[in-house]
This record gives structure tokens, C-alpha cells and sequence, in this order.
């Protein structure tokens, strides 16, 4: 399995290496079993400006958010697939990560785990699709040796 990880940093402040991203990523890649394949996406680190943009323009609500997915649809095949795009926060993750008293790095994989189920196809549109995408998430950040992010936490819909 190859995963290629296009990194953009369009903001300010602490974030990542790449390579903790091009692991996250392995790692939900890797959950999916015999279905692992090749692929590729994109991981733009915005402003507060451009998601709250990105954020109206695409879902109509006010406000940045911490992740949005932009997943690639397409009726060829590609190799490598293409999964799509995520747009990250990088000052929503960490209010958030202060806020919920998490490790900064482990609520980064929570959003990149996050985003990424979302490019796959999953969603938390309603509480059966919630459940399956939480638990998803736990089993892949345990994979990664982090705790369970919705211990005592709120969700992220």
C-alpha cells in the first residue's frame, strides 16, 4: 500500500510533520483490511478565514469548522485513487484540543482519522451512520496508540 500525501500549510502557528500525517492517514487506509489500496490526497492547513469561507460556500453554515472533506468522485478508475481533500483549521483544532483538555497531536489525528473516513464514504448524518463512524475512529486512534476522543467529550458533527 502507498499513500501519497499532498501537503499544504496556507496557515500560521505549529503544526505537524508530514510525516504524522502520512501516518494517520496509513492508518484509516489500513483499517479498511483487504480493501487497502494505493491512493493520494491532498491536506490543506488553512485560517480561520478560509475555512469560515470554505465553510459557507460548501455547507452554508456560519463560521470556520475544524475539518471539511472534499472527497473525489470519479467513474474511472485511478491508480493511485484519488481520495479528495481536506481543509484543516489549524487555530479550530487547537481551541478545540485546550478546550477538551486533549493532547494537541492526538486531536490532529482525531481530524485527520475524521476527515478521512469522510472521504471514504462514511458519515454521521444520523445516529446509526454517528455510531458506526465513532467507533470507526476509535479503532483506528487505538491503532495509533490514542485514547478514545469521545471519553467524556461531546462529539465533532
Amino acid at each position: 500500500m502507498t499513500v501519497i500525501v499532498d501537503l499544504q500549510n496556507a496557515s500560521e502557528g505549529d503544526v505537524p510533520e508530514l510525516s504524522h500525517f502520512q501516518r494517520w492517514v496509513e492508518a484509516v487506509v489500513d483499517n479498511e483490511g483487504s480493501d487497502s489500496f494505493d491512493c493520494e490526497l491532498s491536506i490543506r492547513l488553512v485560517d480561520e478565514t478560509e475555512s469560515g469561507e470554505l465553510n459557507s460556500t460548501y455547507r452554508s453554515k456560519t463560521g470556520p469548522t475544524n475539518v471539511l472533506s472534499f472527497p473525489f468522485d470519479s467513474v474511472i478508475a485511478m491508480e493511485p485513487r484519488l481520495l479528495g481533500d481536506l481543509v484543516i483549521c489549524t487555530s479550530v483544532v487547537e481551541k478545540e484540543a485546550f478546550a477538551q483538555n486533549k493532547v494537541i497531536q492526538d486531536h490532529w489525528a482525531h481530524m485527520v482519522v475524521h476527515g478521512c473516513l469522510h472521504l471514504l464514504g462514511y458519515d454521521h448524518i444520523d445516529d446509526d451512520e454517528a455510531d458506526e463512524m465513532e467507533a470507526l475512529e476509535v479503532i483506528i486512534l487505538k491503532s495509533l496508540l490514542i485514547s478514545d476522543p469521545y471519553q467524556d467529550q461531546g462529539d465533532i458533527k
